[in-house]
């Protein structure tokens, strides 16, 4: 299918050919049939995205002292790397688009082939062929709407949100300032509402536009001359402001235009920099709306389908959207005369250019049309980009489950560096993150379905970098599939999950599988582990890591995606102390620093015994300050000291003496030698990387670790 894409490096608008993307549960997949074009929220973002690196720096200062950050903490190439992979993923423009669902996911019950449907949602409701939307971001299309007019039903549940915000009556006097597509679909709703609306612009050409509609509006000299005669001196009940602008001009001109005690809701991005005595003598209300409604930005609503009761919640951002279609539907909400221009898919650029360019044609609608029911491209799960390399000689023949943040900045990277592994294909879901690795790192096929990865029988290793509840499943298939597995970590999150591996694992001539515990493989680390060759005592081992704070709202702190911290990230670290100590450890206790609604079970420390009589503590804490240095271990056994600081630098203290490594310009955890040793086992010894005993270990003991954290009692493992 086509889809279009912005290349946030070099700034250009592309459409490219990628898989169709494969519905999940409580997903909706549907064939668009046209999509609007954002002329604010999309023209900000495609600016951005022309300038050069040193606009975008004066751009995003922020994100440049990350970078910096990054560089003392981690090394100046590390930190380039980092930030030019960000650079390079392709972004998926459009959020508001129609079309017709094709099919529906595991649990989806009220949608079904053929209806006619609006989508919303960045990310989602893309301006591409196919589009995968969570069931609470579709609303049915009611008889008589069109899908160019369903196109608009997003910026339309916009524009009604911020109008429910300002909290109009019946009779009042409404001004909105702004008369792009947000300012004249909310002039409308202010006159379907009853109430008295004036609109308010700088471009004469939008000015006309909203008096063709049988709208009132003034020009932006005029705005302060009039407030006067149309509201009988009083001033505005409400002023909606809809303008695009970074100056504070809007909310200055909405605080003269108010009435005392009136209410200001900013819609649009502008200046909000408030002028305190205008505000102040009048005690205006200033809201700042927040896109379609409620649910916006919660994972609970959105991705999982958890709609907020209607007793208590009357218009949410999917019944907002719902409404919009119905005022279209009842001829209450005119948007067929806003639309000015219609650009294919295949012509996506020049509507980008239009919007972007100065002095161009005045627009409003712009709209991305598709191909029609006889034109349609097939349901393709799978593109080819170049042929099998000839005869497969290599021995490591790839495939990929995930191309997220960790594949495209760490795992395929590295992989590149080892030209005898054949990169045979790549999966995701969207199939847009595929396509993208697939071409930047030079794999045969991109899919989004992971069927194409079992199916393919030149595949014979399989590297599994999804989310953390697909993992153990994603092993099983990929080792009864006959292919060796590389799991990144954890290998599992749940204690059936853990048994069915261990039975699995017990299978006679089963392929190979290693897990993505990398830091034991570390140059510094076996450095660290060599200098305590041959210990008959044991061992004490602190590892501390500062995690920086993760958002409660996080996958990763779901139980069911990702597991918890402890068990998704912790894993690593439990690891390490196997990897030192030699065996896994026996018991474990726990104990965590108090959440107070901020945390989700991520500031704890844990204490493991070995059978040995060593010793290992974790402190993982999450409510520190992420310029600080992530990790450090420090070792005491046998009159040595050995401290392992981020993994750059070494120090090793015996006899008096010390002894300092040192790797000044980048990190090395340990990557490239796990998977080293991995292609090893698979063309040459035959023997896993890391022992399935202490795979598994792990795997138990952070499991009995968020055990004994929810007890605070001693648990054996």
């Amino acid at each position: 299918m086509k889809q279009v894409l912005k290349n946030l490096r070099d700034g250009r608008t592309i459409v490219a050919d990628v898989p169709v993307p494969t519905p999940g549960q409580g997903m909706v997949l549907v064939r668009n049939l046209a999509s609007l074009v954002s002329v604010g929220t999309e023209r900000m973002l495609v600016s951005f995205a022309e300038k050069n690196l040193l606009g975008k720096a004066r751009a995003r200062p922020d994100l440049v002292r990350q970078v910096w950050e990054k560089v003392r903490r981690e090394g100046l190439v590390t930190a380039i790397e980092t930030a030019l992979n960000r650079l390079d993923q392709p972004i998926a423009l459009g959020y508001s688009s129609a079309g017709i669902v094709v099919e529906v996911g595991e649990g989806v019950r009220d949608l079904h082939p053929g209806d006619p449907v609006a989508c919303a949602g960045g990310g989602y409701a893309v301006h591409a062929e196919y589009v995968v939307v969570p069931r609470l971001l579709v609303t049915r299309l009611p008889d008589g709407v069109d899908f160019e007019s369903g196109a608009f039903v997003t910026l339309g549940a916009i524009a009604l949100h911020g109008y429910r915000l300002a909290e109009p009556q019946l009779g009042e006097t409404v001004a909105v300032i702004g008369l792009g597509v947000l300012g004249l679909l909310t002039l409308q709703l202010a006159k379907a509402g009853g109430c008295r609306a004036l609109g308010i612009d700088v471009d004469p050409w939008r000015v006309e536009k909203a008096r063709s509609l049988g709208l009132m509006a003034v020009p932006r000299t005029e705005a302060e001359t009039t407030v006067g005669a149309f509201t009988e001196g009083r001033g505005f009940d409400a002023v909606i402001i809809c303008a695009d602008t970074p100056t504070n001009d809007p909310v200055e001109l909405a605080g003269h235009l108010a009435r005392d005690r009136g209410r200001v809701v900013a819609v649009g991005a502008v200046g909000l920099a408030l002028p305190r005595k205008l505000y102040y003598e009048k005690e205006l209300s200033f809201v700042v709306s927040r896109s379609y409604g409620p649910g916006r930005y919660d994972p609970a609503y959105e991705e999982k389908g958890q709609d907020y009761p209607l007793g208590y919640v009357r218009w949410t951002e999917g019944r907002n959207l719902e409404a919009v279609a119905h005022l279209i539907g009842a001829g209450l909400l005119d948007v067929k005369s806003l639309i000015t221009h219609r650009f294919p898919i295949e012509a996506a650029d020049q509507a980008y250019a239009l919007i972007t360019t100065k002095g161009a044609t005045p627009s409003l609608g712009v709209l991305i049309t598709y191909p029609q029911s006889e034109q349609f491209s097939p349901l393709t799960k799978r593109v080819n980009l170049r042929p099998p390399n000839g005869p497969l000689v290599s021995k490591v023949r790839l495939g990929v489950l995930g191309a997220g943040n960790y594949a495209t900045a760490v795992f395929l990277p590295m992989i590149r560096s080892f030209p005898e592994v054949e990169k045979v294909g790549i999966v995701s879901a969207s199939g847009l993150h595929a396509r993208h690795a697939a071409e930047k790192f030079g794999f045969a096929f991109a899919g989004s379905d992971e069927d194409e990865i079992w199916r393919d029988t030149t595949i014979n290793a399989v590297a599994i970098l999804t989310r953390h509840n697909h993992h153990t499943r994603q092993v099983e298939q990929a080792l009864t599939c006959g292919k060796h597995a590389f799991c990144e970590k954890p290998l599992a999150i749940t204690w059936d999950e853990v048994e069915r591996l261990e039975t699995l694992l017990g299978t006679e001539n089963l392929p190979l599988l290693t897990v993505g515990f990398n830091r034991r493989f570390a140059p510094l680390a076996e450095r660290l582990k060599a200098s305590f060759t041959n210990r008959v005592q044991p061992m004490h081992v602190y590892y501390r890591v500062n995690a920086g704070y993760l958002p409660p709202n996080h996958w990763l702190h779901d139980p069911h995606q990702g597991g918890g911290r402890l068990v998704g990230e912790g894993c690593h670290f439990v690891d390490f102390l196997v990897y030192l100590i030699g065996n896994p450890p026996t018991s474990v206790e726990a104990i965590s620093l108090p959440d107070s609604g901020v945390y989700r079970e991520d500031n704890f420390t844990l204490m493991y015994e070995f059978a040995d009589g060593s010793v290992g503590l974790i402190s993982y804490l999450a409510n520190g300050d992420k310029s600080y240095p992530k990790e450090r271990i420090e070792v005491f056994c046998e009159g040595k000291i050995a401290i392992l600081d981020d993994f750059r630098a070494l120090e090793i203290v015996a006899e008096g003496r010390r002894q300092i490594l040192r790797q000044p310009l980048r990190q090395d955890k340990g990557h490239r030698g796990l998977w080293r040793a991995f292609m090893q086992a698979i063309t040459t010894t035959g023997v896993p990387p890391i022992p399935y005993d202490q795979i598994l270990g792990v795997t138990r003991a952070t499991l009995a670790a968020r055990e004994a954290l929810r007890t605070r009692r001693l648990t054996a493992i």
